[in-house]
Protein backbone atom coordinates (compact mmCIF):
# COMPACT_ATOMS: atom_id res chain seq x y z
CA UNK A 1 0.00 0.00 0.00
CA UNK A 2 2.85 2.38 0.81
CA UNK A 3 4.49 2.01 -2.63
CA UNK A 4 1.19 2.50 -4.48
CA UNK A 5 0.28 5.53 -2.36
CA UNK A 6 3.72 7.05 -2.85
CA UNK A 7 3.52 6.54 -6.63
CA UNK A 8 0.08 8.19 -6.82
CA UNK A 9 1.01 10.99 -4.40
CA UNK A 10 4.38 11.91 -5.90
CA UNK A 11 4.41 10.74 -9.51
CA UNK A 12 0.80 11.10 -10.61
CA UNK A 13 -0.33 14.03 -8.45
CA UNK A 14 3.10 15.68 -8.13
CA UNK A 15 2.93 16.26 -4.37
CA UNK A 16 5.65 15.95 -1.72
CA UNK A 17 5.94 15.95 2.06
CA UNK A 18 8.24 18.47 3.74
CA UNK A 19 9.08 17.81 7.36
CA UNK A 20 8.17 14.52 8.97
CA UNK A 21 5.64 13.00 11.30
CA UNK A 22 7.43 11.79 14.43
CA UNK A 23 7.67 8.02 14.39
CA UNK A 24 9.13 7.76 17.89
CA UNK A 25 6.15 9.51 19.52
CA UNK A 26 3.33 7.05 20.05
CA UNK A 27 0.65 9.61 20.92
CA UNK A 28 -0.12 13.04 19.52
CA UNK A 29 -2.76 15.18 17.87
CA UNK A 30 -2.28 16.03 14.21
CA UNK A 31 -4.09 19.16 13.07
CA UNK A 32 -4.56 19.56 9.35
CA UNK A 33 -5.47 22.87 7.77
CA UNK A 34 -6.56 24.65 5.74
CA UNK A 35 -9.45 22.27 5.16
CA UNK A 36 -11.27 23.87 2.23
CA UNK A 37 -11.88 21.03 -0.22
CA UNK A 38 -13.10 17.44 -0.45
CA UNK A 39 -9.65 16.69 -1.91
CA UNK A 40 -7.98 17.27 1.46
CA UNK A 41 -9.01 13.91 2.94
CA UNK A 42 -7.69 11.98 -0.06
CA UNK A 43 -4.43 13.93 -0.14
CA UNK A 44 -4.00 13.35 3.61
CA UNK A 45 -4.59 9.59 3.33
CA UNK A 46 -2.09 9.32 0.47
CA UNK A 47 0.48 11.41 2.38
CA UNK A 48 -0.01 9.32 5.53
CA UNK A 49 0.44 6.09 3.58
CA UNK A 50 3.47 7.52 1.76
CA UNK A 51 5.35 8.34 4.97
CA UNK A 52 4.29 5.11 6.68
CA UNK A 53 3.11 6.51 10.01
CA UNK A 54 -0.17 5.24 11.41
CA UNK A 55 -2.42 8.25 11.98
CA UNK A 56 -6.06 7.78 12.95
CA UNK A 57 -9.12 9.95 12.59
CA UNK A 58 -12.51 9.99 14.27
CA UNK A 59 -15.96 9.90 12.75
CA UNK A 60 -19.50 9.41 13.92
CA UNK A 61 -20.16 5.85 15.07
CA UNK A 62 -22.92 5.22 12.52
CA UNK A 63 -20.35 5.26 9.69
CA UNK A 64 -18.71 2.16 11.15
CA UNK A 65 -21.77 -0.06 10.80
CA UNK A 66 -22.09 -2.67 8.02
CA UNK A 67 -21.82 -2.83 5.10
CA UNK A 68 -19.10 -0.16 4.72
CA UNK A 69 -17.83 0.26 8.27
CA UNK A 70 -14.79 -1.92 7.68
CA UNK A 71 -13.51 0.57 5.08
CA UNK A 72 -13.48 3.41 7.61
CA UNK A 73 -11.69 1.21 10.14
CA UNK A 74 -9.15 0.07 7.54
CA UNK A 75 -8.40 3.72 6.74
CA UNK A 76 -7.61 4.35 10.42
CA UNK A 77 -11.00 5.55 11.63
CA UNK A 78 -12.18 5.32 15.21
CA UNK A 79 -15.90 5.62 15.94
CA UNK A 80 -17.15 8.17 18.48
CA UNK A 81 -20.55 8.84 19.95
CA UNK A 82 -21.48 12.38 18.96
CA UNK A 83 -24.78 12.64 20.81
CA UNK A 84 -25.45 15.78 22.78
CA UNK A 85 -25.35 13.83 26.04
CA UNK A 86 -21.75 12.75 25.51
CA UNK A 87 -18.68 14.91 25.92
CA UNK A 88 -16.62 14.36 22.77
CA UNK A 89 -13.42 15.80 24.25
CA UNK A 90 -13.60 13.45 27.25
CA UNK A 91 -14.45 10.51 24.98
CA UNK A 92 -11.36 11.12 22.85
CA UNK A 93 -9.12 11.69 25.89
CA UNK A 94 -10.32 8.25 27.07
CA UNK A 95 -9.27 6.74 23.72
CA UNK A 96 -5.78 8.19 24.22
CA UNK A 97 -5.67 6.71 27.73
CA UNK A 98 -6.83 3.27 26.56
CA UNK A 99 -4.49 2.87 23.61
CA UNK A 100 -0.76 2.34 23.72
CA UNK A 101 -0.35 4.11 20.38
CA UNK A 102 -2.76 6.70 19.02
CA UNK A 103 -2.10 9.57 16.66
CA UNK A 104 -5.26 11.48 15.89
CA UNK A 105 -5.77 13.76 12.90
CA UNK A 106 -8.38 16.50 13.15
CA UNK A 107 -9.40 19.56 11.19
CA UNK A 108 -9.43 22.47 13.64
CA UNK A 109 -11.79 24.35 11.32
CA UNK A 110 -14.36 21.58 11.67
CA UNK A 111 -15.71 22.20 8.16
CA UNK A 112 -14.65 22.95 4.60
CA UNK A 113 -16.52 26.25 4.74
CA UNK A 114 -15.13 29.63 5.84
CA UNK A 115 -14.98 29.98 9.62
CA UNK A 116 -14.35 33.07 11.72
CA UNK A 117 -12.42 31.00 14.26
CA UNK A 118 -11.22 27.48 14.83
CA UNK A 119 -12.97 24.90 16.98
CA UNK A 120 -11.00 24.39 20.18
CA UNK A 121 -11.73 20.71 20.86
CA UNK A 122 -8.34 19.57 19.52
CA UNK A 123 -6.65 21.92 21.99
CA UNK A 124 -8.55 20.56 24.99
CA UNK A 125 -8.03 16.97 23.84
CA UNK A 126 -4.27 17.58 23.69
CA UNK A 127 -4.38 19.22 27.13
CA UNK A 128 -6.50 16.43 28.64
CA UNK A 129 -4.44 13.63 27.12
CA UNK A 130 -1.16 15.48 27.77
CA UNK A 131 0.05 15.00 24.20
CA UNK A 132 1.76 17.37 21.76
CA UNK A 133 0.25 18.77 18.58
CA UNK A 134 1.83 18.19 15.17
CA UNK A 135 0.64 20.67 12.56
CA UNK A 136 0.41 19.83 8.89
CA UNK A 137 -0.70 22.03 6.04
CA UNK A 138 -2.34 21.35 2.70
CA UNK A 139 -0.25 23.72 0.57
CA UNK A 140 -1.85 23.52 -2.87
CA UNK A 141 0.32 26.44 -4.08
CA UNK A 142 3.46 24.33 -3.73
CA UNK A 143 1.78 20.89 -3.94
CA UNK A 144 3.16 19.86 -0.60
CA UNK A 145 2.13 18.62 2.79
CA UNK A 146 4.13 20.73 5.20
CA UNK A 147 4.71 19.08 8.60
CA UNK A 148 5.87 20.92 11.74
CA UNK A 149 7.80 19.64 14.72
CA UNK A 150 5.68 18.54 17.70
CA UNK A 151 4.39 21.50 19.69
CA UNK A 152 3.85 21.13 23.42
CA UNK A 153 1.06 23.36 24.66
CA UNK A 154 1.74 26.06 27.21
CA UNK A 155 -0.60 27.56 29.79
CA UNK A 156 -1.16 30.52 27.44
CA UNK A 157 -3.93 29.60 24.99
CA UNK A 158 -3.62 32.82 23.00
CA UNK A 159 0.13 32.33 22.55
CA UNK A 160 -0.45 28.72 21.47
CA UNK A 161 -2.99 29.79 18.84
CA UNK A 162 -0.65 32.53 17.61
CA UNK A 163 1.97 29.78 17.13
CA UNK A 164 -0.53 27.81 15.02
CA UNK A 165 -1.48 30.92 13.03
CA UNK A 166 2.15 31.66 12.27
CA UNK A 167 2.61 28.17 10.79
CA UNK A 168 -0.49 28.39 8.56
CA UNK A 169 -0.53 32.08 7.57
CA UNK A 170 1.30 31.72 4.22
CA UNK A 171 -0.20 28.38 3.14
CA UNK A 172 -2.21 28.34 -0.10
CA UNK A 173 -5.31 26.16 0.30
CA UNK A 174 -7.31 24.54 -2.50
CA UNK A 175 -9.89 27.33 -2.08
CA UNK A 176 -8.16 30.39 -0.56
CA UNK A 177 -11.40 32.31 -0.08
CA UNK A 178 -12.51 29.70 2.46
CA UNK A 179 -9.49 30.00 4.78
CA UNK A 180 -9.23 32.54 7.56
CA UNK A 181 -5.49 33.10 7.97
CA UNK A 182 -5.84 36.26 10.05
CA UNK A 183 -7.21 35.05 13.39
CA UNK A 184 -7.87 31.59 14.81
CA UNK A 185 -9.40 32.41 18.21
Amino acid sequence: MQAISKFIFTKILGWKVTGSFPKDLKKYIVIGAPHTSWKDFHIAILARNTVGVKINYIAKASLFKPPFGFIFRKLGGTPVNRTKSSNLVDSIVSIFEEKEEFRLALSPEGTRQFTEKWKTGFYYIAKGANVPIVMFAFDFGNKQIKVAEPYYLTDDKENDFNHFLNFYKDIVPAKPELFNNKKLL
